[in-house]
C-alpha cells in the first residue's frame, strides 16, 4: 500500500465486496420469503448465487425484481400493522383501567393503601 492507487482499489473492492453481500441478503431473504417459489427453484437459486455470484445476481433482480419489491413491501406493512396493534395495545390504557388495576392489586392485598394512592396519583396525572 505505498501509493494512493493502491489505496483507492482497496476501498473499491471493499466497496463491491459490501455491495455484493447487501444484495445477497437481501436476494436470500427474498426467496425464502417467496411462497409461491418451490424449494427445488430456491436451491438452484441459492447454487446460481454461490457458482456465478454476480451474474446470478443480476438474473435474479431482472427476472423477479417486482415480485421482490412487492414481497419487501408487504413484509414492511406487516411489520408496521404489528407494531401499530402493539403500541395500541399497551399504550392505549386509560388512567381509569389503571386506577382498577391498582384497587384489584389493593384487594387482593398485594400492594398496600399507600402504594395504592401513589398509583392513584401517577394515574392520574398521566
Amino acid at each position: 500500500m505505498d501509493s494512493f492507487m493502491d489505496w483507492f482499489w482497496l476501498m473499491i473492492w471493499w466497496f463491491l465486496f459490501v455491495a455484493y453481500l447487501v444484495l445477497l441478503w437481501q436476494i436470500c431473504g427474498d426467496l425464502f420469503r417467496d411462497r409461491d417459489l418451490s424449494g427445488w427453484w430456491k436451491a438452484l437459486w441459492i447454487v446460481a448465487l454461490i457458482v456465478v455470484p454476480w451474474l446470478s445476481m443480476l438474473v435474479y433482480v431482472i427476472a423477479r425484481g417486482r415480485g421482490m419489491a412487492e414481497r419487501h413491501a408487504a413484509a414492511v406493512a406487516t411489520a408496521r400493522r404489528e407494531t401499530d396493534a402493539y403500541i395500541r395495545q399497551t399504550a392505549g390504557r386509560s388512567p381509569a383501567d389503571e386506577i382498577a388495576d391498582a384497587k384489584a392489586l389493593l384487594d387482593q392485598g398485594v400492594i398496600d393503601p399507600d402504594e395504592f394512592g401513589r398509583l392513584k396519583a401517577r394515574a392520574l396525572a398521566a
